[in-house]
């Protein structure tokens, strides 16, 4: 089984983020990526970098408009006189479907939802490695492979089409997916991260090619709040092909994999020919964010249980912060993956 990684994702570094209207660090670093390279190296996985394919595989997913923005916006922003160094929004549109300014302020509070998101002079080079990693990832499967990791840092799924969000600017484990259908009819993607993937949900609402399924701490104390309640089915073509599970906070190992269980029925009725796992691993009872209490040993058996299923699938790290056990997390859910299998 190989690790899909590059050192190109670590030039991203932002120095703060805002939680509840206060600056505090950055808890997503380039370390993350560093740790998980090791622990990945030491379950027996294959390093290899990704090629540069393009940009193809993101516009896929991606709006022209939003790319455009995460690729300027920074150059942009540096030329306001009295702006921050780093772009973070001070304001947004009610809807969507509100007017598109040609300001930079506005464009940043219509393409940044939160301020968990931060542009820095290298995030769109990061961030369009990271989904690369994933592309490359999924390239691996549709030539054959049973299995890949994807070492995708920043991560993906709270990003959607046009907006950055909790961290993420590109949707990897989505771009993975979209990537798959050139030779799978339907994909399902199972969500492990402690926050719910609402990118992942925008982008796949009206669909039903790609099954998203999302285990999550319960949204109505925690991030992202407005989205990953059980009533969010889909829409449209999409009606029932969307399917939140979420959970009390501090959800211990076997409330998950009881949930885990019920969520692995709903793949299998949906019969897809592959899988995208977003792995998070902040579900941990030591991460910083507190969301559940999942143990190192648990994860082993998320991961066989995930193993179990035994379609060609691509793995695609998502959060996962940095604590004594983060690498530790890693190595137990690749070993119980791989014994599943």
């Amino acid at each position: 089984m190989k690790v899909i990684f590059t050192p190109e994702q670590l030039s991203h570094n932002p120095r703060q983020f805002l939680s509840s209207g206060a600056a505090m660090p950055n808890p997503e670093k380039p370390a993350r990526a560093e740790v998980l390279l090791e622990a990945a190296l030491d379950s027996g996985l294959t390093a290899e970098a990704p090629e540069d394919i393009g940009d193809a595989v993101i516009a896929a997913v991606h709006t022209p408009e939003y790319l455009h923005f995460l690729q300027n916006i920074y150059t942009r922003w540096s030329r306001i006189d009295g702006a921050s160094e780093e772009v973070l929004p001070n304001v947004h549109p009610i809807n969507r479907s509100d007017g598109y300014p040609k300001s930079a302020v506005g464009q940043v509070g219509f393409h940044v939802y939160d301020s968990s998101c931060p542009i820095v002079a290298e995030t769109w080079h990061s961030s369009r490695w990271s989904a690369l990693t994933a592309a490359h990832a999924a390239l691996q499967i549709q030539n054959g492979e049973e299995a890949c990791y994807a070492l995708a840092r920043p991560p993906g799924h709270h990003a959607s089409q046009d907006v950055a969000g909790g961290f993420c600017y590109l949707n990897n484990s989505a771009i993975a997916a979209q990537s798959m259908l050139s030779k799978f009819e339907r994909i399902a993607i199972v969500d492990v991260d402690v926050h719910h993937g609402n990118g992942t949900q925008r982008i796949f609402y009206e669909r039903n090619d790609v099954l998203t399924v999302s285990i999550h701490a319960d949204p109505i104390r925690f991030y992202p709040f407005f989205w990953g309640y059980a009533d969010e089915t889909g829409e449209g073509d999409g009606d029932g092909f969307n399917i939140n599970l979420p959970l009390p906070r501090g959800s211990d190992d076997e409330v998950f994999l009881r949930t885990l269980a019920t969520a692995l029925d709903k793949v299998a009725a949906f019969s897809p020919q592959a899988i995208v796992i977003a792995l998070g691993l902040d579900a941990h009872e030591s991460d910083p964010f507190r969301g559940m209490s999942i143990t190192t040993k648990g994860f082993g058996k998320i991961g066989a249980e995930l193993g179990a299923v035994g379609l060609p699938t691509v793995i695609v790290q998502e959060g996962g912060y940095l604590s004594d056990e983060l690498g530790n997390n890693l190595r137990s859910f690749l070993g119980g993956f791989q014994s599943g299998r």
